[in-house]
This record gives C-alpha cells, structure tokens and sequence, in this order.
C-alpha cells in the first residue's frame, strides 16, 4: 500500500521519543532504586536530579514549550500546547519547591512521563493523519503536459496554456485531448469515462465537438480550438475542486475547544486554592503544596492522548482492512451518515465491456453469432471490440479484409463472404433487415450475407457486491441515490438490478455538484450525505459532500484526494465495515471522555479538600498518568472485533434518512 513509509520530519521525532523514553526509563529505575536526590548532600541536593530530568524534558518537549510560546505572543493563550506546558512546568514547580523547603523533591518524573505520553499520542495523529492524505497536487495529474499544434507545415509540441483560440491540434491515440475544441479532420471514438461518467466510448467526425480529459482511443484527429487551456473543461473541474474544498465543513478538533474552557478554569481555581485559604490561614506552604497538586492532577493528557488514540486505533483498523479514512473528523462524520449517494461507473459496475447477452436470428446460435462477430472485430482496438473477442474466448478466423465503416461498424471480406458487424447505420447502409436490441447497453448487430444473423448486447458489468451493499445500507435504514453521466435507459436499468431507491442520469460534473448542493440544502441538519466515487469528474461532489468516498484501487488520483475516505481493494461492503469501525470508534470516544472527566473531577476536589495529602503526589500521578494509562489501554480495544460478516446482525443502525 502507498504512503505507508514515514516521512523524514516523522522518522525524526519517533527517534526522538525512542531516546527519550529510553533516557527516562534509565533515570526513572535508578531513581527509585539509589535515589537520584541522595548522591550529593546539602539543602540543593535535589538540583541534580532536576537537571538530568530537566535535560530529559527540554529535549522531548522544546517544541511544544516554543509552539506554546508564540501562541501566547499571538494571543492564542489557551490551547494544548499551553495546557502541557501549565501541567508540565507545574509539576516542576512543585518538586523545586518541595526541594527548597527541605523536602524530598518528587514529581521532576511525572513532569517528563506526561510530555513524554503527549508526544507519543501526537506521533500517532500525525502519523495517522499524513499517512492517509495525499498533496492535492496529484490531481494536476489530469491536466495534459503539452499539446501537439499544427503551425504551417510543421507540429510543434508546446504547453497548452500556449495554444492559441483558432490554432489546430494534432491529438494521436492514446493522447489526452488537452484542449476543447471541433474536430476539423478524422474519425476516432473517445474514452470520456473519467470525465462524465459515460461508460461508453464516444464516437466523433469531423464537425464534432470534443472536450479536454476525454482520451483518443482509436485514431489520429485534428482540432480546431475554441477555448484556452484556462477555460477548459479540466480547468473548471480543478476549480470547482478548489470551491468546493471552501465549502467543505469540518469538525472543531475536541482538544482544543476542551482546552478553551477546561483550561482557563483550572488554571483559576488553582490559583483560588492558594490564595483564599493562604490568606485566611497563613499556611501558604500548605496551600500552594495543595494548589500545584490540584494544578497537576488537572492536566487533561487522559484526554490530550486517549481521544486522539482512539482516532488512531479505528483509522489503523480501518487502514489493515484496506479503508483510509483521513482524519478523525471524517470518521466521526461517518459513524452518523444516513444518506449514500453513489456515481455509477467504477463505483456500482466494473468500468469495463462485457457481452451482457446475445440474441441469434431464428435458425442461428449463440456461438456462430459470436464467431462471427469476433472474426470481423478481431483486429480492433475499441473496447466493445475487445470485449467481444474475449467472451468468444477462441483464435478468430483469419484471411479476411477488415475495412472500418467511420461511425458504424466493421465490414469483413474474403471470398465474397462478407461479414457486417456494427451499429444500425451499418445495417441500414446495406438495407439489411434486423431485430432491433431493446436491453439498455450498447448493441451490436451481425450480418453474414446479407442476412441478419444476430445481434449482441454490450453493457458496463455491475459489481457483484454492489446489490450486497445497497441491501446492507437500506438494511441499516439508509437512503440510496445514485448520480451519472450515462443515459437515463442505462441508469435506469443498473438502479433496478442493484435495487437503489432513486437516481439521475446525463449529468454533467457541475451538474453532479449542482444535485448535491440541492440535497445538501434538503436534508435535516442531523442528517450526513455520504457520496461514493472514483472518477475526475466525481471530485468536485466527493470535495463538497459531508463524507466523500473513493474507490482507491481504480480510482483517479483526483478522486482519491477529494474523498474522505478511501476504499483501496475497490470493494464496496467495505463501507458496512467502516461504520461497524467508527461505531466502536465513538463509543470507546466517549467512554474515555466520560471516565477521565469523573476520575479527574473527583481527585481534584478530594485533592483540594486535602484528603490525599498524606500520599503526596502519587494520587495526582494516577489522576493524571494513571488515568491516562487506562484510557489509551480503553483505546487500543477499537482494534479488535472486526470480523468481515457483514449479515444484518452485525450492522449498525442509521437512523432513518427521510
């Protein structure tokens, strides 16, 4: 799988935290064991082991200490970075002033072990996060890197934002159409599947117009252009990508809005706690003993690391099943979605031709249909062509003349027998009479003769875990619709087969985007629209949608980087897996939540009450390492329990999408 290796800048910090740790595990066990306060004797005995654990601290911890720093020079006081180094450089506050009151300086340790969990759980977001997205500069993939123009007697190859309105471009096959323009000479059939979703090549001649995206199959054409590179049709799609991306909303990352208040109010009380009861009593060193305990007990690092953790686990559950998903927000996202809106091509069906069915004249079989189909297409390079020669699965015949009739069909010869395979101007043309195909595909008829011998049909193969997956989701409760560029008989005919509730055909990309801005504004705002993809022209709705999904395997890298999320093996049950994922993803969430927030409110109001005072700091240890032990512990679960059943027991329940 691509994009698994760590970057420079991730190798970097996770050597970082390996020495680090390896440095306090040293520190940590000799302290306990000899006591790293008794080597040297006097009252500043305890400067020692604050220096070797201060060294400790600054080398894991310097960046977070200078994030924190320019925040507040920027008067962004209250984020994370603030809260660690509040709880950090308190607990240090506390040892120092343990030492200088003659007591045994303790708590230089937990000052480390909290930076140290921090960065741990940083490394892994991090990690997670920049191992699933990709630089949005792939999708430039799709824009063409130069344009063959005809300048008098010779072709220069140029940019395309260099052409020129009027100019004429050579386009030979297998060539992206860089520009839009009309074809001025040459027939050829065109693959426009990743720009609108048309599953079948498009044939054009001259006086045809033809768009930038689509590729040359077949043969050389030349073109006339009618519009800058800057106003094509991939220039408009990469800006719409851009818009869309404005649009998009995302959720407030929790840490820091729990930061925002959690923050600023612990960091009051505390101050309450030795001030109030300072001035009333007269015992400060007491108070301000009781305040940094408060003060250290409070540091949120259960949270700060076992939610993000928790994202982790279910995106690195998600990842070993081949499901990218690129952030916790989006899995979040998921856990509620309720609406799955799907492209058809590469998404629901293959993307490929297959023969769906052969009819033969009376008198005529299947096989003498398809041998004689596949003699005249057999030298072919057009995709219904070669799907024709591989359901016949046998050497064609050899010997005959095979002449392209532009725009209808093939014509054999050898002999005088002659073959006609093609559309119907191929059959009208040689006034031949035949039984025209009804079925929603491509047909193609056959002719030996001058007789009507059969005709076959060819359509875009449906995935056979399509129907299995739009059962599931309706299962579930949810809502299904599906969106394409192909013709409204072809649509028609997938949604039935797959059972989807709705769908709309012959839409265009800014068409696509259009109908989901529609269903966006439609739907109630508990509601997540879901829409799954794979082509350039589905990254704009995958950008602009609450939850974009990608098929990753045959997907274009445009889509793959506007969507969300990204199915790699191109099987959609693994959708169904996704939301059993991120349910146990959320709930262990807020597990964790609920359980640090108790422990935590409950120790620091016993803590300021004074009723673990006699365990100095060892009870704020737990309260704040401790607790964050156990729920990172809580986290690890979303790794386990997915099995790949995907029956209706096994699902999650949508609420119903109305």
């Amino acid at each position: 799988m691509k994009g698994t290796a760590l970057s420079k800048k991730e190798r970097k910090n996770l050597l970082r935290i390996v020495v680090a740790l390896a440095a306090f595990a040293v520190l940590f066990t000799v302290d306990k064991i000899i006591g790293l306060g008794g080597v040297f004797e006097g009252s500043a005995a305890w400067v020692f082991p604050f220096a070797l654990y201060l060294v400790v601290y600054l080398f894991i911890g310097y960046d977070v200490l200078w994030r924190a720093a320019r925040n507040i020079a920027r008067g962004q006081v209250f984020d994370e970075n603030f809260l660690m180094c509040v709880a950090t450089l308190g607990a240090f506050a506390l040892a120092i002033y343990r030492g200088v009151t003659g007591q045994p300086a303790e708590g230089f340790e937990e000052a480390c072990a909290v930076l140290l969990f921090y960065q741990v759980g940083e490394f892994f977001q991090s990690y997670a996060t920049g191992k699933s997205r990709r630089s949005i500069s792939a999708l430039m993939d799709i824009r063409p890197d130069h344009a063959n123009v005809r300048r008098g007697e010779k072709v220069e190859t140029v940019d395309p934002s260099e052409v020129k309105i009027g100019e004429t471009i050579v386009v030979s096959p297998g060539e992206k159409i860089p520009l839009d323009g009309t074809v001025m000479r040459g027939m050829s059939a065109l693959d426009t599947k990743a720009l609108t979703g048309e599953s079948a090549p498009r044939n054009v001649s001259a006086g045809e117009r033809v768009v930038s995206g689509c590729v040359n199959l077949t043969s050389q054409l030349e073109v006339c252009v009618d519009k800058e590179f800057y106003d094509s049709t991939v220039s408009k799609i990469l800006e719409l990508v851009e818009n869309a991306s404005e649009k998009k909303s995302k959720a407030e990352n929790f840490i820091t809005a729990f930061a925002r208040y959690y923050t600023p109010a612990v960091v009051l009380c505390a101050l309450l706690l030795a001030l109030i009861p300072g001035l009333i009593t007269g015992e400060w060193s007491e108070w301000i003993y009781r305040a940094l305990s408060f003060l250290v007990v409070s540091c949120p690092c259960a949270l700060v690391i076992s939610v993000p953790l928790s994202f982790f686990a279910g995106i690195g559950a998600a990842s070993r099943r081949g499901i990218l998903v690129k952030g916790s927000n989006y899995l979040e996202k998921f856990d509620r979605a309720n609406i799955f809106v799907f492209d058809k091509t590469g998404t629901l069906t293959k993307g490929n031709f297959a023969v769906a069915s052969v009819m033969p004249a009376p008198g005529i079989d299947e096989e003498e249909v398809l041998r004689l189909a596949a003699t005249a297409e057999c030298r072919s390079s057009h995709p219904i062509a070669k799907s024709i020669v591989a359901r016949y699965g046998q050497a064609a015949e050899e010997g005959y003349t095979l002449t392209d009739a532009a725009g209808q069909g093939v014509i054999a010869e050898r002999d005088g027998d002659v073959i006609l395979c093609g559309n119907e101007k191929l059959m009208a043309a040689h006034e031949i009479a035949f039984e025209r195909q009804t079925g929603a595909g491509t047909a193609v008829y056959v002719a030996r003769g001058g007789a009507f011998v059969g005709s076959l049909l060819i359509s875009d193969e449906i995935k056979p875990e399509s129907r299995e997956t739009v059962e599931a989701l309706h299962r579930m409760g949810c809502r299904t619709v599906m969106l394409t560029g192909d013709n409204p008989l072809i649509a028609a005919d997938v949604a039935e087969r797959i059972g989807l509730r709705g769908y709309k055909a012959s839409l265009l990309p800014q068409e696509k985007v259009a109908e989901v801005e529609k269903m966006l504004f439609e739907k109630k705002k508990t509601d997540v629209l879901c829409f799954v993809g794979d082509g350039i022209n589905d990254a704009p709705v995958l950008m602009r949608s609450d939850v974009g999904i990608a098929m990753g395997g045959i997907g274009s890298d445009a889509a793959i980087e506007a969507a969300d999320i990204v199915l790699m093996q191109d099987d959609l049950r693994g959708i169904a897996l996704a939301k059993r994922i991120a349910r146990k993803t959320m709930s262990v969430v807020h597990q964790n939540i609920v359980f640090s927030v108790a422990v935590k409110v409950a120790i620091l109001i016993l803590s300021a009450l004074g009723v673990f005072a006699s365990y100095g700091m060892w009870v704020a240890v737990f309260g704040d390492v401790g607790v964050a032990v156990l729920a990172i512990l809580n986290a690890m679960r979303v790794n386990a329990g997915h099995d790949e059943a995907r029956g209706a027991q096994t699902m999650p329940v949508c609420r119903k999408a109305d």
